[in-house]
Formats: C-alpha cells, structure tokens, sequence
C-alpha cells in the first residue's frame, strides 16, 4: 500500500479489506464513529519554522490513530478505520521511524523519515507491509509550523502533485492529511485524514 496512489484507484486492496472489516466493527459498536475534522487552510505565510534535526521528535513514542480514507475509485465514498503506530527518533533526530499497525496488531506497514543534509530537506518514504516496496519519498520541511511533503508521479498522460501535511501538533496529538493536484496545484483533492493521538 502506497499512500500516495489512492486517487489512482490499483493499490488499495490491503486497506479496502481492513476497512471492509473495521466497517464491521464499527456496525457493531467497535468503533466510535465521531466525527474526524477535515478543515485546512494553510497559514500562508511561508515561514520556514523547522530545524531540520529534531522536526520529527514529537512523533516519538505511541498513538492511536483514527483514518478517514476516500475508497479507491470514488470521489465521496468514505472508509473509517482505526490503527495503532509506534515511532522511533532515531540518528539523533536526523530520523523517524514510524511503525504502522491494523486495529488488530498485524503489521499496516513502515514510514521511514530522514533529514538530507545537503538538500536541507525531509525525505518521507513508505512501505507497505503487504509488499515491502520502499517507495520514492515525498519530500519537505516544515512551514508555518505545518510539515508539508510533495512529490510527483504521471497517470495517463497526467501530472499529479502528491502532498502530505502534518499539523494541529500538540504534545497530546497531531494530524497528517492527503491530497492530490492534477492542475499544478491551483486545487487540492483530499484523499486521506488520519488523526493521532498519543497513548
């Protein structure tokens, strides 16, 4: 599973059956379905507020994490589903290392986060436990408080923008959200919400 790929629609069959299941949970009172808030509007400002080292260590430790994920294929058919991840600050905070579990403690998959000195740059990569592929990283830094990943891929002819945001950080929790751009970013369809809050 990529979570970039969700708007094209070939990639989601791990989550399509998580969420079939979860689905079944949350029929039956596992879940508590109240509502996941998915208002965004960027500060605009364009200050760049990260450090670069260190960004990621309030990512440290563990959480629940509840997701709102648009089902592939669809553009208003939502899929509610819980997880769990542990995070790990790594190389003096120059890495993150996020591990990503389904609701019943099986393996989701991995998000490996490391700062490139050079480039002054994060690089955000994924890998799916149902494949192991290490993906191309989304790549970033944190802007106005909010970090803010793009990257790039061509559907059919069409180039798409890719862009995760993590946000709302608080020491009690933090939201990192998907959307996608076919027009170079004059607009943004969200995909995915996934909203953490620390155990």
């Amino acid at each position: 599973m990529e979570r970039r790929t969700v708007l094209q629609g070939g990639t989601g069959l791990l989550l399509g059956a998580l969420a079939t299941a979860l689905s079944a949970r949350a029929a039956s009172g596992g879940i508590m379905e109240t509502p996941i808030d998915t208002d965004y509007t960027p500060a605009g400002k364009g200050i760049i507020t990260g450090k670069g080292m260190g960004d990621f260590d309030f990512l440290a430790v563990e959480w629940r994490i509840r997701h709102k994920r648009l089902k592939d294929g669809t553009k208003d058919e939502w899929q509610r589903f819980d997880s769990g991840a542990t995070v790990h600050r790594v190389l003096n905070g120059m890495g993150s290392i996020e591990e990503l579990r389904k609701a019943d403690g099986s393996d989701m998959g991995m998000g490996v986060r490391v700062w490139l000195l050079q480039e002054k740059k994060w690089a955000d990569h994924w890998t799916s436990a149902g494949d192991g592929v290490v993906n191309p990283p989304q790549k970033g830094e944190f802007i106005d408080g909010e970090g803010v990943f793009i990257s790039e891929d061509e559907v059919e002819g069409v180039k798409w923008l890719y862009r995760g945001v993590w946000d709302r950080i608080t020491p009690t929790g933090c939201r990192w959200h998907q959307s996608a751009s076919s027009n170079g970013g004059k607009s943004w369809e969200w995909n995915w919400w996934m909203e953490w809050t620390r155990v």
